[in-house]
């Protein structure tokens, strides 16, 4: 069992920046996958960005060169720095953990954190 515990959100103007953070515990965090997600009232939960275990990135194309995801794992978190944010950002922000090992699928999700960016 990982829980996930995300921080950071808030309410920015457009062109603002936030950090977003996600504590993990309960398991070996290293072995996992961490990504972001995010939902939008009436939407899909979609994909923002995505670190591996070996620490290969992955975005969503929308978001690329001003979203920056990093992963601490001597402390075990997670990190989104979004920069140049755009109204069209506003959702509830996810932490994902996910392993999938030689038998069995972990995949754990943080509670989300809120993200308004409004002038």
């Amino acid at each position: 069992q990982v829980q996930l515990v995300e921080s950071g959100g808030g309410l920015v103007q457009p062109g603002g920046s936030l950090r977003l953070s996600c504590a993990a515990s309960g398991s070996i965090f290293s072995a996992y996958a961490m990504g972001w997600y995010r939902q939008a009232p009436g939407k899909q939960r979609e994909l923002v960005a995505l670190i591996t275990s070996g620490g290969i990135t992955n975005y969503k194309d929308s978001v690329k060169g001003r979203f920056t995801i990093s992963r601490d794992n001597a402390k075990n978190m997670v990190y989104l720095q979004m920069n140049s944010l755009k109204p069209e950002d506003t959702a509830v922000y996810y932490c994902n953990a996910k392993r999938i090992p030689t038998m069995g699928i972990y995949d754990y999700w943080g509670q989300g954190t809120q993200v308004t960016v409004s002038s």
